[in-house]
């Protein structure tokens, strides 16, 4: 039981690269949860974001640039029995705690996630929500952005994430699903607007869905990264995500 540990028994890792604006807020957001620590693995950003990560209170490690490798990076130092992979631009509910300790305990759940909600008004956010939940519960398919979490034991068991250039958390999540169910929590985190604003709701879109029927139609993610590298500019992820 993830209940049953002394010290700290969930670990949020969160990979960074220059995210200055939004490390610190969710940060301060996390490290009040009793049993959680919080631990940044930096892919060597070269504005503040170390500095405002440690000054909020996170561990903060160096790491090879990339997804994958920042996220692998700092599962190996992470001391809890579960751990989450967290965006620097999400921010989890108040009491996030105590619902992924209560979802690991139950038989057959093998990796969990939250609820999707982007910090912005409007009904075309709210349509891009209702879809993105609707696939995470129908098709067990949550990815990066819904703060994915699972047993320490299991993620090290699996050889952690692969080391590719995109689309590693769902690599991972299509591996945990063939071992059984992932829960889709009632609450959300909440991912910041800024890439849908910048880029475009509907071309970013259109991009991610592109990539995405690419990868199921068994083209690689480093082939993928090459044809949408001019639009990839935040450190492996969709440009939505």
């Amino acid at each position: 039981m993830l209940t049953d540990r002394k010290t700290c028994d969930i670990s949020i890792i969160i990979p960074t690269l220059n995210e200055a604006a939004c490390i610190g807020q969710t940060v301060t957001g996390l490290v009040g949860e009793p049993g959680v620590e919080v631990i940044v693995a930096d892919g060597g950003s070269r504005d503040h974001t170390v500095p405002l990560a440690m000054a909020a209170g996170a561990t903060v490690i160096p790491a090879p640039v990339g997804r994958g490798s920042q996220q692998n990076a700092g599962a190996r130092v992470a001391r809890g029995g579960a751990l989450l992979f967290l965006h620097a631009d999400t921010r989890l509910p108040e009491g996030f705690a105590a619902p992924i300790r209560a979802t690991l305990d139950r038989p057959g759940i093998v990796a969990g996630a939250f609820r999707f909600a982007i910090d912005a008004a409007g009904w075309r956010f709210r349509l891009l929500e209702h879809g993105t939940n609707w696939r995470s519960a129908w098709f067990g398919l949550p990815y990066g952005d819904q703060a994915l979490f699972l047993p320490a034991a299991r993620f090290q068991a699996m050889g952690g994430f692969k080391e590719l250039p995109m689309l590693e958390d769902l690599e991972l999540v299509l591996r945990l699903r063939k071992m059984g169910r992932l829960a889709l929590l009632t609450t959300p985190a909440l991912t910041s607007a800024r890439r849908w604003q910048r880029l475009g709701l509907v071309r970013t879109t259109l991009v991610n869905q592109s990539i995405l029927l690419g990868f199921f139609c068994g083209i690689s993610p480093a082939r993928l990264a090459r044809w949408y590298g001019g639009d990839r500019k935040e450190n492996g992820r969709f440009l939505g995500k």
